[in-house]
């Protein structure tokens, strides 16, 4: 698998909520200012990089999400799996935070929902759906090189990562200056096995 390129921006050495607030701020500019042509190719290059790793092509069952803004894209993604004959369950965000978790089937199924998500109107499966999947991919804003991943706060996906059998294939979706930053951690933080780039998929821990 091919590797990432190394960022050249530095994160605070921290621990702290404040160290974590600040590398997000600095994540969240520097993705603002991305163009949609660099956005396309990046949702194009995840893809083709995802769809064609071994633990996707050998997985059942895929948990993805829908991108939102200038997040890496995941729309080619998510058709290409359902067109591979992949299961694809999606994230429903619940008053508290937590994630509940529904069929994809298509496009056409999703509807706008709190915060600016799109989620799927198909039946709910449950908080614990997650762990069905041998596959779980999760959006994030950096990842470290030893696997722990910068979200936006909400700690919605460390309580689904919780919540996924040790060894199975969780890959975070990012630029490639944003994998191989020095995290900030806190003790409720969970590790992701690989993160993908438009570089390619690099292991991590």
């Amino acid at each position: 698998m091919a590797p990432s390129q190394m960022p050249s921006t530095p994160s605070p050495g921290s621990g702290s909520p404040t160290a974590k607030l600040a590398l997000r701020d600095q994540l969240l500019t520097r993705r603002n200012r991305r163009s949609l042509a660099e956005v396309g190719a990046c949702a194009r290059d995840l893809a083709a990089h995802l769809s064609a790793a071994p633990e996707v092509r050998r997985a059942a069952t895929v948990a993805a999400y829908v991108s939102i803004g200038n997040e890496p894209g995941t729309g080619l993604l998510l058709d290409g799996l359902e067109e591979a004959g992949k299961r694809v369950i999606l994230p429903v965000l619940l008053p508290g935070g937590d994630l509940d978790w529904a069929p994809y089937h298509g496009e056409g199924t999703l509807v706008p929902a709190r915060r600016g998500l799109l989620e799927p109107v198909s039946e709910r499966l449950g908080t614990d759906a997650v762990a069905t999947a041998d596959v779980v991919l999760v959006p994030g804003l950096a990842v470290a090189l030893d696997g722990l991943r910068l979200g936006r706060g909400g700690g919605s996906y460390d309580r689904a990562l919780a919540r996924v059998p040790v060894g199975t294939f969780t890959c975070v979706l990012l630029y490639d200056d944003e994998v191989g930053l020095d995290v900030p951690s806190e003790q409720h933080d969970r590790r992701v096995l690989a993160a993908a780039s438009p570089a390619g998929i690099r292991l991590l821990g």
